[in-house]
C-alpha cells in the first residue's frame, strides 16, 4: 500500500467548516484515496456517488431541512464525481453554511465543471490537485537502490498507480493506450462537446513530439489545418483535464529575454509515450533528454504542490539561444535548474548570471535528482 500525500492534507483539513475540491485526472487514485479516508472516519462519514442517479434525486430538493435529514449526525460528506450533480456548488454552499460541524469533499476528473462553477462557494473552498504517483509517495515502500533501478521504467511507462501491479510490459502498454483513449480525453469530449476528436488527438501528438521545445499556436494550427483560436481552446482544455501543463518564458531584467513563448509538458511520461507509440527502453532512445527534463519538472511540481508551497515555474531563454530548463520563483527568490540525463559540468549562462547573480543554479542529473523531489 502506497501512502498518498493528499491523505495527510485531507486529514488535517477535516475539522474545518469548508468544502474541499479534490481534482485530478482519471485513474490517479482519487476514489481509492477517499476509500482509505472513509475507513479512517467511517462512523462520521456519508459517502455519495454522483454517477448514481439516486444521489442526484436525493440532493435535488435544495433545502436545509432536506440536507439535514440526509446528513444526520455525520460530520464528513464525500460526493465522488460531483460534477454530475446539477448546481452542486449552490447545494454545497447551503449545506456548509447551515449544517455544523461539517466538512464536504467534492471530487472531479477535470476542472471543467467544479472549478468553473464554484462562484457560490467563494471563501469556503480548499482546492487540492492529485497527480500520478510522486517519488515522495513511492519512497514509502522502496529504498534508494530500488528507486534508482525503477527510474528508467518510470521515464518510459510513467507513474499511474495501477501500473505498479502490472508486471507484464505489454499489459502496461495496453493500459496506457486505454488510459489515453478512453479516460483522459473522455471529459473533454463529454463536457465540451468536441466534434473533431481526431484533431484534438493529433494536437496532443504534436505536443508529445515537442516536449521541452517552445510551441506556437499559429504553427500548430497550420499543421493541423485549424485556427489559432481552436488550438488555444484545446490547449486550455488539456490543461483543465490535467493532461499537460505549460511553462511560460521568464523575463524580468533583459530586453533580449524570451517571455511570450510557452513550452508544454505532460503530467505523466507514460501518457506522452503512448501518444507517440514509443515504449522502447531508455538505453536506445534519442529523446532521453526530453524524457528526463519532463520527468524532473513533473516531480518538482508534485513535490511543491503536496507541500502546499506557493511558487511559479518558467523556462528561460534569450534570443541568442542562452537557455535554462526551469526557473523557480518562491518568496521572491529564484532558483535555476538545468536537466542532464548524464552528469556533465555546466556553467550558468552568462546573461542569466549577470542579470540574476543571487539566483542559485543547479544541474540535475541521476546523482542528485532525489534531493529536489522528496
Amino acid at each position: 500500500m502506497i501512502t498518498r500525500q493528499t491523505l495527510n492534507i485531507l486529514n488535517k483539513n477535516l475539522p474545518k467548516q469548508k468544502v474541499t475540491l479534490l481534482l485530478g485526472a482519471r485513474r490517479v487514485g482519487k476514489t481509492a484515496l477517499l476509500q482509505t479516508l472513509f475507513k479512517l472516519h467511517e462512523t462520521k462519514t456519508l459517502w455519495l456517488n454522483a454517477e448514481d442517479a439516486l444521489t442526484e434525486d436525493l440532493l435535488q430538493e435544495r433545502s436545509v431541512a432536506n440536507y439535514k435529514r440526509i446528513i444526520g449526525d455525520k460530520t464528513l460528506l464525500i460526493i465522488d464525481e460531483a460534477h454530475f450533480i446539477p448546481d452542486i456548488a449552490r447545494k454545497a454552499k447551503l449545506m456548509i453554511d447551515n449544517i455544523q460541524p461539517l466538512h464536504i469533499i467534492l471530487t472531479g476528473s477535470s476542472a471543467f465543471e467544479l472549478e468553473q462553477n464554484i462562484a457560490p462557494l467563494a471563501g469556503r473552498t480548499i482546492t487540492l490537485h492529485m497527480h500520478p504517483l510522486a517519488q515522495v509517495e513511492w519512497q514509502t515502500n522502496e529504498n534508494v537502490v530500488k528507486t534508482k533501478e525503477n527510474l528508467p521504467d518510470r521515464l518510459v511507462y510513467g507513474s499511474y498507480p495501477e501500473l505498479s501491479s502490472i508486471p507484464d510490459l505489454r499489459e502496461k502498454v495496453f493500459y496506457l493506450n486505454e488510459l489515453v483513449n478512453t479516460y483522459l480525453l473522455k471529459d473533454i469530449l463529454i463536457f465540451e462537446q468536441i466534434r473533431n476528436a481526431q484533431v484534438m488527438k493529433d494536437l496532443l501528438v504534436l505536443l508529445a513530439y515537442q516536449v521541452g521545445n517552445e510551441v506556437s499556436a499559429n504553427e500548430l494550427g497550420r499543421q493541423l489545418g485549424v485556427s489559432k483560436n481552436t488550438v488555444e481552446r484545446y490547449l486550455d482544455l488539456f490543461e483543465k483535464a490535467f493532461v499537460i501543463f505549460p511553462l511560460s518564458g521568464y523575463s524580468n531584467n533583459l530586453r533580449k529575454e524570451v517571455s511570450k513563448s510557452k513550452k508544454y509538458y505532460f503530467w505523466d511520461n507514460g501518457v506522452r509515450n503512448a501518444l507517440i507509440n514509443d515504449f522502447s527502453p531508455v538505453s536506445t532512445r534519442q529523446d532521453v533528454g526530453a524524457l528526463w527534463e519532463q520527468y524532473f519538472i513533473q516531480e518538482r511540481r508534485k513535490h511543491k504542490d503536496y507541500r502546499l508551497d506557493v511558487y511559479q515555474h518558467h523556462f528561460w531563454r534569450t534570443y541568442d539561444q542562452q537557455e535554462i530548463d526551469l526557473i523557480e520563483i518562491e518568496n521572491r527568490k529564484r532558483q535555476a535548474f538545468e536537466c542532464k540525463w548524464k552528469s556533465k559540468a555546466i556553467r550558468v549562462p552568462k546573461a542569466f548570471g549577470n542579470a540574476y547573480p543571487e539566483a542559485q543554479f543547479n544541474v540535475i542529473d541521476q546523482s542528485n535528482y532525489l534531493d529536489w523531489i522528496v
